[in-house]
């Protein structure tokens, strides 16, 4: 029988945690990554080396490279340097992606090497190659320009609402990310941080389009918790209807929804970042199914000391998210 195309859409841990658990299944996988990130080491990336931001790039290769026999070439890619002038907070994984880009002149067929290298299981696409930049105008009209200051904004955003995202200077989309969307049987988009991880894939030029002359079904995967200065306050329907202002209103088929509690540890750290879990508040919705499980991963993430961005604590389980995700094959 003819493999079965999902489509993964994102970028960040969430979209890490989909594939390691959709690798271990028997279809025909793709990644579609965002590249605006401007933040932690992609800020040496873009501003030292003139490259496009790696490090979403680097978690999808770690997620689908083979873990045996190539177990410490997984750790080194994700080694983060915690000495040395410059380096500090560094992954080795960007740093040798860098230099590949560096020996082949092209920061395609830097990721392509570095996939083979790697064995990679399935196709990793960067959404576009034109440098570009996030853009979010807020609910009291001020404009803000890249990921890292709409990730982490000053105390007045932070309250704030995101009414409208785009990218500046306007983006085209990969005509590989085009190609593998309108084919796809399944599109999984999230989960992730809303307007820093899985919108900057839709505002790009010619992916909302794609979306929408897709053949396959559309599944949107809701976060665990919400995210201060992006999500505040948000429940399953706020989530919903950004997805659907963006993409469309018939855009999405499935709405994967979690109804497991959060360990109370964890809780209690996210109080202290003003997140909390987000509520689902749906009853019924036409034309869009909900799948409700109790997602939460047991474990509870441990972030290394020399990393200095903010991230999650608790993550979905990665193989009871693909085995709902398949069921919806």
């Amino acid at each position: 029988m003819k493999r079965k195309k999902i489509v993964v859409v994102g970028g960040g841990t969430g979209t890490y945690t989909v594939l390691i658990g959709l690798k271990k299944y028997p279809v025909d996988l793709s990644v579609i990554v965002s590249m605006m990130d401007s933040g932690g080491s992609n800020r040496v990336i873009r501003d030292e080396f003139g490259l496009l931001p790696t490090s979403d790039i680097r978690q999808c290769i770690v997620a689908l490279s083979e873990e045996r026999p190539r177990d410490i070439l997984r750790k080194l890619f994700t080694y983060r340097y915690n000495a040395g002038t410059g380096i500090t907070g560094m992954t080795f994984g960007n740093l040798f992606m860098a230099a590949l880009t560096d020996i082949y002149g092209s920061q395609e067929k830097a990721i392509e090497k570095t996939c083979e290298f790697l064995d990679v299981k399935g196709e990793i696409i960067p959404i576009t190659y034109d440098n570009t930049n996030l853009v979010a105008v807020y609910d009291n009209g001020r404009q803000i320009l890249g990921e890292h200051a709409i990730d982490e904004p000053d105390e007045d955003l932070s309250k704030r609402r995101i009414v409208e995202l785009s990218v500046f200077p306007e983006a085209s989309a990969n005509k590989k990310a085009v190609k593998k969307i309108k084919e796809a049987d399944l599109i999984v988009l999230g989960p992730g941080d809303l307007y820093t991880s899985i919108l900057p894939n839709i505002v790009v030029s010619g992916i909302k389009e794609a979306v929408k002359s897709s053949k396959g079904k559309v599944a949107y995967i809701v976060n665990l918790m919400t995210r201060f200065g992006q999500t505040n306050g948000f429940k399953t329907s706020d989530f919903l209807a950004e997805m659907q202002k963006y993409l469309g209103k018939d855009a999405i088929d499935y709405l994967l929804v979690n109804d497991g509690k959060i360990p109370a540890k964890a809780l209690k750290w996210y109080k202290k970042t003003n997140a909390e879990p987000v509520e689902d508040d749906l009853k019924s919705l036409k034309g869009v199914k909900v799948i409700r499980d109790n997602f939460v991963y047991s474990e509870i993430y441990k972030k290394h000391s020399a990393d200095k961005l903010t991230r999650s604590l608790v993550r979905h389980d990665p193989e009871i998210l693909a085995k709902a995700i398949i069921s919806l094959l």
